[in-house]
């Protein structure tokens, strides 16, 4: 397989005996990502591209490190993130295949502690709204019992936290993501093989697929030499991220990959879960792959983009839809200072992987669908330009977002309110989140969780009863509000800013005042 790859870097102008309407060379693919690492500004760029039983490119662009210098290539691990949902599907697939579960058992039936807030949901919970983001719940609901990295919450806490976590619709009615299932997810397949998640994904998909660089999280590869760094522009600058090596959401987001070890995991998906010189070995059932692939719960669809798309899904683990009459099998993957895609066209028998070790998705969607225009002869769409005016729209939305904000903060006229910030002081509690503290240090309040060690941070007064918090740690791009109610009884937090993920949930706590203990 290696001599194959150096065979493809030394014959750059030939093309690809790719059936697509437009031909692609390895000289195209280069000039593409070479132009998207200068356009958006990213270190480092790996890429994966299989047709019809080959893996056709595999190799890495720019730098793994900014700091060393040291360069990316077609063996340098990439957090791939959520894409690592879909391992999770596979796992639970071979499960099916089995006999050892089916998907739509109840969860209660396996994790007999499940509760969600309503009853009914609880009883009637399958495996199969687990995977497929239909549960009622609001986006990222539940994400700061892993988000930021430092939380001390178990898979128990998570599993404990459901039941307080408020709907935002109807159980099955309408697809919003959440993370929080693929943790239990992982939990089940502990439950059920008694392995956990990162050894059963290892032996018994990595493994046999000769996924021999990849592994399931950062702790168990982080002291590999051939490993990303994570990077996020902070203050203008490319800042080097740190990143989670806790194994308990790695069901969720957790594998690293390189792009070699990706086109062997797409061509695996895209023969079926068959594998082996002559795919003589099953991963997965076709029957089991079907299921993965149906969709679930429907989602809007955009149709401005080239593609004719006419219907938007979610399967188990995977995003589905249409382009230009092909069926389109997608996901991607964000987490601090990384972000990927896998997109699978199985009718041409196609896969394209691009992984990134920067935030923001720009650079990975405009690689991704220029090379996807020329399998599906679309013409016409510089995509660079396109996702780059999008990124920079977005950009602009959120610096005015933070400027109204930060004049806010200036020129408020509560300043004079330390008075008042004696009855704010104390310890407050919330049902699943814990123990956080609101103390005062000369002129200021501070905010400070007591699990999750990175939210800690300065307010700054916006009203008499609302409050900016700003985490010391300014890498997390998550600050939040602060809303006092009951004459400091109480208090709720949401988002300040477009730039807060929605992995920070902050709209589903409630704190309750424990102690006027003043943090001395």
């Amino acid at each position: 397989m290696k001599r194959r790859h150096i065979a493809i870097s030394l014959i750059a102008n030939l093309t690809f005996l790719f059936t697509s309407a437009q031909p692609v060379t390895t000289r195209f693919v280069d000039s593409v990502v070479n132009k998207a690492l200068v356009t958006f500004n990213v270190p480092g760029i790996a890429v994966a591209i299989v047709s019809d039983n080959k893996v056709l490119l595999s190799k890495g662009y720019g730098f793994r490190s900014l700091e060393g210098r040291e360069k990316a290539d077609e063996n340098t691990l990439f957090g791939i993130a959520s894409n690592s949902k879909a391992f999770t599907a596979a796992a639970l697939a071979i499960l099916v295949d089995e006999g050892k579960l089916k998907w739509d058992d109840k969860l209660v039936k396996y994790i007999p502690e499940f509760k969600m807030y309503e009853p009914y949901v609880t009883r009637e919970f399958t495996i199969r709204d687990m995977l497929t983001h239909r549960s009622g719940l609001g986006p990222g609901a539940g994400d700061l019992l892993h988000n930021p990295d430092s939380t001390d919450f178990t898979i128990k806490d998570v599993i404990y936290a459901l039941r307080w976590l408020k709907p935002e619709s109807s159980f099955r009615s309408r697809y919003t993501y959440d993370n929080i299932f693929y943790l239990v997810a992982a939990e089940l397949i502990y439950r059920v093989s008694g392995e956990r998640w990162g050894d059963f994904v290892h032996n018994h998909i990595m493994l046999p697929l000769q996924m021999y660089r990849s592994n399931a999280s950062y702790s168990r590869v982080k002291k590999d030499t051939n490993v990303i760094e994570g990077y996020d522009e902070i203050d203008g600058k490319l800042t080097r991220i740190q990143r989670d090596d806790a194994e308990r959401d790695a069901g969720a987001g957790g594998i690293y990959a390189s792009a070699d070890d990706m086109g062997k995991w797409m061509l695996a998906q895209l023969n079926n879960g068959r594998y082996g010189e002559h795919l003589e070995w099953q991963l997965f059932s076709a029957e089991a792959q079907e299921e993965m692939w149906k969709p679930q719960i429907t989602l809007p669809v955009s149709k401005n983009d080239g593609y004719d798309s006419h219907f938007g899904a979610y399967g188990f683990g995977w995003f589905l839809n249409d382009a230009k009459g092909y069926k389109i099998v997608s996901h991607t993957g964000q987490d601090n200072g990384m972000i990927s895609e896998v997109l699978l066209i199985p009718e041409l028998h196609v896969g394209i992987t691009v992984l990134t070790n920067r935030d923001g998705g720009g650079a990975m969607r405009a690689i991704v669908d220029q090379i996807t225009d020329c399998f599906l002869d679309v013409k016409g769409f510089d995509r660079i330009a396109r996702w780059k005016a999008k990124v920079d729209m977005q950009s602009q939305a959120t610096e005015k977002a933070k400027s109204r904000l930060q004049e806010f903060v200036d020129t408020s006229s509560f300043s004079n309110l330390k008075s008042t910030y004696a009855s704010k002081t104390g310890t407050y509690r919330d049902n699943w989140f814990g123990i956080v503290t609101i103390c005062q240090k000369d002129t200021r309040l501070y905010f400070s969780s007591k699990r999750s060690l990175q939210l800690h941070g300065q307010m700054f007064p916006l009203s008499q009863d609302s409050f900016l918090v700003r985490w010391d740690n300014r890498n997390l791009k998550a600050d939040a509000i602060v809303v006092f109610e009951n004459k400091g009884k109480m208090f709720t937090m949401k988002r300040a800013t477009p730039e807060t993920s929605v992995a920070y949930d902050f709209q589903d706590l409630l704190f309750q005042k424990q102690s006027d203990d003043t943090c001395k």
